[in-house]
């Protein structure tokens, strides 16, 4: 396919990030990370980012109309022409029917873990404020410790993985994506994977299932038009 949308979702530490970054390269489109996108932002001071810092601090969800203002930016910038991967939106029903009305996704991407191995992932995540890159001290540590490998820029640990809010995030996550699930359900665009294996052995295979996704998507909309066609040519 010439173009390629897809959103990853899932609970805080699943590895939203880590799975979006290896869908990006495989298919050569931008990978959005709202989450970075309204750090910066907040970072920079700006009206939308000073809106948004008092959610982010208290450890809930950014309102749509601030989001969805950050996120259209970005969409129509002229890297977006040939798609994208977003990860951490759409969040709310009301986010994913915006996507739809202005850049419809290919495939929703569901991430799936046991809560343990969640949990053992955020407490060991470290964030690269720079570019965003994300790292992790067991599973993905970066070759000089401290230290992001792609800009060199000192790694945190960020702000929001302390208990009381990953609690919080985990409840509001539960708690808002049965409807956008559902919603790409019915659309015929979820696919559900599970991320509990270490991303070295499962981005393979969620690459390989996204891969046959698209193509059946292709075929199908190649054997829509040849059926009208079909049916015209036999009215009498």
């Amino acid at each position: 396919m010439s173009r390629v949308r897809v959103v990853v979702m899932g609970p805080p530490g699943v590895g939203k990030g880590t799975y979006a970054q290896a869908i990006a390269a495989r298919f050569c489109v931008p990978h959005i990370s709202t989450g970075e996108l309204l750090r910066r932002e907040i970072s920079a001071s700006t009206e939308l980012g000073l809106k948004a810092r008092s959610f982010v601090e208290k450890g809930v969800l950014v309102p749509d109309e601030i989001v969805n203002e950050v996120l259209c930016k970005y969409l129509s910038s002229e890297e977006c022409k040939s798609g994208y991967v977003l990860d951490g939106y759409p969040r709310t029903l009301a986010q994913a029917v915006f996507l739809e009305t202005i850049a419809p996704v290919d495939i929703a991407v569901l991430l799936e873990a046991p809560l343990e191995v969640i949990i053992e992932r955020i407490f060991g995540r470290l964030y690269c404020p720079s570019c965003g890159r994300v790292y992790h001290v067991k599973w993905r540590p970066p070759a000089v410790e401290g230290v992001c490998d792609y800009c060199g820029a000192p790694l945190t640990r960020r702000r929001d993985d302390d208990a009381s809010v990953v609690a919080t995030r985990f409840r509001q996550f539960y708690e808002t994506s049965g409807e956008v699930v559902e919603f790409y359900r019915k659309l015929g665009k979820l696919l559900v994977f599970d991320a509990s294996v270490d991303s070295s052995v499962g981005a393979p295979q969620l690459l390989k299932k996204i891969e046959e996704a698209l193509s059946a998507k292709l075929r199908a909309e190649t054997a829509r038009p040849e059926q009208v066609a079909q049916h015209s040519s036999s009215m009498p």
